[in-house]
């Protein structure tokens, strides 16, 4: 095990020696198809948030569930010490669907080990990175009777369907849920054998461009050339979006963007990236977007926006030669931080409006729209992280950003008033959402450690 002070020596062994129970454990709650998207799984995610709470009994902590207007959420806490750091822990019991089960070495709720890697539908996202705070928990509890801060988890059971319910619970539970930090083990590390503490994650828009023509569908050979076709006319549209050079093409778009600072930047150019491992893993013939940019710094750092699908028209087999009545177009747009989401939505959908011709109607839908987060890289929170992964993994840990969007963080913030400290442990290659999602064991026992030296190292205690 790392070199750890005295003071968090104690449970770190503990932890440690306690590694291969836990392991037993995250196998029995894997077995759980806690499958939050589907109606027929909603006993199946109630029963997972009853094994969480349960869980959190036998290892000292008060735990309750807590209903929603959807699945139920989890809700545990240590005993309240004055002046002690309080730390909010978050994470969520429910995962993805299985997707093709085909592709799956056995079932996606049949966990196996393999190789050093625990195979399951929800290994990393999120049951095992979640259950490495549980055993931080009682590693404390065991050795010393007692926990370091004031801990409280909220586990919640419909993060992967977008967490319809989960403000108006922390609002609701606001003065019980309140907190100095808010603790997530729900992102990854950098690379194989680099871990990372994520300090960010990009904003988002996404609305949905209809545009109609004529009232029904026309016989292209009667009518082409002489009416707007929705088609024709909303590629134009997208294609006004950007400019030659990879730039969004919205006025005022970047008038808010914040640049990184010189040593966010030279960190970031620091890190280890290969260009023929990121075109060989994402298929793709070459690099392109704004730019000026390197491509971390086009995922992390840049807005942007895409067009993420297009529809309308005859797409069946052979051909149907037809002016169709209708097209539309689903648009994201990823923010950084200072872009305020509800001012670039507004942007987005005035600026289309006015491009738009007059001889088609155009309607304009927003499906989801949340700020940007960032927190401070330097703040005393982040300095104990930082150590905490060098004890827990024996190597100091690289700071980076996440090119997705996590609409909880502002939230917590808006709410509570307190900042996210985003620790992960998975690998970005673990196949969340995809079959055969896996956790290594050796990073499980790694992140329990560290989530066991975090909150000692975060009260002061080495």
């Amino acid at each position: 095990m790392p070199h750890a002070s005295d003071a968090i020596q104690k449970p770190m062994q503990f932890v440690q020696e306690a590694a291969e129970r836990w392991r037993a454990d995250l196998l029995d709650l894997l077995r759980i198809a806690s499958i939050s998207a589907q109606p027929a799984h909603a006993a199946d995610v109630r029963r997972a948030a009853e094994w969480v709470a349960e869980c959190c009994r036998k290892i000292g902590l008060s735990a309750e569930i807590v209903d929603t207007a959807g699945h139920p959420a989890v809700l545990a806490e240590g005993p309240h010490r004055p002046g002690r750091p309080t730390v909010l822990f978050y994470g969520h019991h429910d995962v993805q669907p299985s997707g093709d089960l085909k592709l799956w070495h056995t079932g996606p709720f049949e966990p196996i080990e393999r190789d050093g890697r625990v195979i399951a539908r929800g290994a990393a996202d999120d049951k095992g990175q979640m259950l490495c705070a549980l055993a931080a928990a009682e590693a404390w509890i065991a050795t010393c009777g007692d926990l370091p801060i004031n801990l409280k988890l909220l586990i919640e059971g419909e993060e992967e369907i977008g967490s319809p319910n989960l403000a108006p619970l922390v609002e609701r539970l606001a003065d019980r849920l309140a907190c100095d930090h808010v603790l997530i083990h729900d992102t990854s590390q950098y690379g194989e054998g680099v871990p990372a503490i994520t300090t960010g994650t990009r904003g988002l828009v996404y609305i949905e461009v209809l545009l109609t023509g004529p009232s029904k569908d026309l016989h292209s050979g009667v009518y082409g050339g002489q009416i707007a076709n929705p088609i024709n006319e909303l590629a134009a549209l997208i294609a006004t979006l950007h400019t030659a050079d990879g730039r969004v093409n919205l006025p005022g778009f970047y008038d808010r963007v914040a640049p990184l600072s010189p040593d966010e930047a030279r960190a970031l150019a620091a890190l280890p990236w290969s260009r023929d491992a990121f075109l060989a893993e994402t298929g793709s013939l070459a690099e392109a977007g704004e730019e000026g940019f390197s491509t971390l710094e086009r995922q992390w750092a840049r807005p942007t926006l895409d067009v993420n699908g297009i529809y309308g028209g005859y797409m069946g087999a052979g051909s149907s030669t037809i002016i169709a009545s209708r097209a539309g177009a689903k648009i994201s747009m990823r923010l950084v931080p200072q872009q305020r989401a509800a001012d670039i939505e507004h942007l987005a959908i005035e600026t289309i409006r006015q491009r738009c011709p007059r001889t088609v109607r155009c309607e304009i839908l927003t499906h989801a729209s949340c700020d940007p987060y960032v927190s401070d890289p330097t703040s005393p929170a982040i300095l104990a992280a930082k150590k905490a992964v060098s004890a827990g993994f024996g190597r100091e840990p690289v700071m980076i950003r996440s090119g997705g969007s996590l609409p909880i963080l502002p939230m917590f913030k808006r709410v509570l008033g307190a900042d996210s400290i985003m620790l992960g442990y998975c690998l970005p290659t673990c196949n969340a959402h995809s079959p055969n999602e896996f956790l290594h064991v050796r990073d499980f026992e790694a992140g329990m450690r560290t989530t066991t030296a975090y909150f000692g190292l975060l009260a002061g205690a080495a």
